[in-house]
């Protein structure tokens, strides 16, 4: 890891944002690229966890979902869904997982034209030995704390249900 900075970067931007007349747009700078440095140094921590299992981020989410179905199968339109990803990515992390025997297809038992994704005991052996580091390594302590954690992942949450990411379901109104 490098040494740290002297200032901080983002700090420093924002500073010459408003100095050269940027002032409404200021925070937005500072949050957006907040956002994405701290990406950058989370997803470094997971991808250094996950290197030792030869898997990317991508990777892994996948084998996760497979192996949080009731039978290790789902159809690959499902997978491509429930990670928001595009099909062209989950299909080269398909292949890529299918080439190192943690999942397989077959195709749709209704739909000639789509495929179901497979979890094999391989990838499940996997699957379970990278979400046990990932939770001693990465998940449990983030690097921040706790109250932080939940305060971020609200923020985050509004944000993205605004966004269009998804729709919160209204509550279920108590028994009569």
């Amino acid at each position: 890891m490098p040494e740290p900075l002297p200032i901080d970067p983002l700090a420093e931007a924002r500073r010459q944002w408003i100095a050269h007349g940027w002032s409404d747009a200021a925070d937005g700078m500072t949050l957006v690229t907040s956002v994405m440095r701290a990406h950058q140094l989370l997803l470094a921590r997971v991808e250094g966890t996950l290197k030792r299992f030869d898997l990317s981020f991508a990777r892994y989410e996948l084998l996760q979902l497979l192996s949080f179905t009731k039978d290790g199968v789902i159809p690959m339109a499902s997978a491509t869904a429930r990670l928001q990803v595009h099909p062209t990515s989950i299909t080269n992390t398909v292949q890529r997982l299918e080439r190192d025997g943690l999942i397989a297809r077959e195709p749709h038992p209704r739909d000639g034209r789509a495929s179901m994704l497979l979890l094999t005991d391989a990838g499940r052996a996997v699957a379970a030995q990278a979400t046990a580091a990932l939770n001693s390594e990465v998940f449990t302590e983030p690097g921040m704390p706790r109250d932080d954690v939940a305060s971020i992942v609200r923020a985050l949450a509004r944000f993205r249900e605004s966004a269009g990411d998804f729709v919160t379901p209204p509550p279920t109104p108590d028994p009569l």
